[in-house]
């Protein structure tokens, strides 16, 4: 049940979306812009009968996808969490969903607070029409132990300048980067890239991606990851790669049981 208390409460909602209809997370000023933010507090505000407004934990750009994507909102009043979290869903569209809801600290911030991000990019390398939209297909031969031993090259605290869209409104392009690895399923032919870090960049997955490609297909030698990196220079990188085969996989958080920064 809904209680009016007179006190502004701090709500945590995961969800998870597929991104393909979707101009991004972020909500856009042109209202006939669909965006995952704007579906969900259209949603709230509904259901709630207020207008409620929601912080993600970041951003993600058009067509990419979240299996775990946080954000909060604040409400007057204390919610029945199992409850709204059934209404929210019933009238939100099939491709987004609240997996979770709960109460958390008055001060406790969806997009500060987050300690790690966790992306996967999602590559087929054989036709398949169930994929569409959701991986990317790649026919040419990959060097996989190449694209590995050129990650590695990605590992710690450094400048990513050369991995970030241009007109970005930063202060600086140093982020920390704690795994970054490919992982080949030999059972269903897809290949997935894992990239953790405290922050990431816009367009940085994407154009890392690209670049690691550059290296499987034996266009860039591994070790020329490092000079890409030390050019800061995005014209000397990889293409980026589709939206459709990204997906923000976890968000970590201080108060989460196991999180950690490796």
């Amino acid at each position: 049940m809904l209680q009016k208390e007179g006190k502004q409460l701090r709500y945590f909602i995961e969800i998870a979306y597929k991104g393909t209809a979707y101009h991004g997370w972020q909500s856009q000023k042109n209202q006939k812009v669909k965006t995952v933010q704007g579906e969900i507090e259209a949603a709230l505000s509904k259901i709630l009968g207020q207008t409620t407004a929601i912080v993600g934990s970041g951003r993600t750009d058009t067509g990419v996808h979240a299996m775990q994507q946080f954000a909060h909102f604040d409400h007057e009043g204390a919610l029945d969490t199992a409850l709204y979290q059934y209404k929210f869903n019933a009238v939100l569209p099939f491709d987004i969903v609240i997996k979770n809801l709960f109460k958390v600290g008055d001060e406790t911030h969806a997009r500060f607070d987050a300690t790690k991000r966790s992306y996967q990019y999602h590559i087929h390398l054989e036709r398949s029409p169930f994929l569409q939209e959701l991986s990317y297909f790649h026919k040419e031969k990959l060097d996989i132990a190449a694209m590995n031993q050129a990650a590695d090259f990605l590992l710690g605290r450094q400048d990513f300048q050369c991995f970030s869209k241009v007109k970005t409104d930063v202060n600086n392009y140093f982020c920390d980067i704690y795994m970054a690895e490919w992982e080949y399923d030999s059972k269903t032919g897809k290949l997935v890239f894992h990239i953790s870090a405290n922050r990431f960049l816009r367009n940085m997955v994407r154009a890392v991606v690209g670049t690691l490609l550059e290296v499987g297909r034996g266009k860039m030698p591994a070790e020329g990851v490092k000079e890409v990196i030390q050019s800061k220079n995005r014209s000397v990188a990889g293409r980026s790669v589709p939206a459709d085969g990204l997906y923000l996989s976890e968000v970590l958080y201080p108060f989460m049981e196991g999180a950690s920064n490796k």
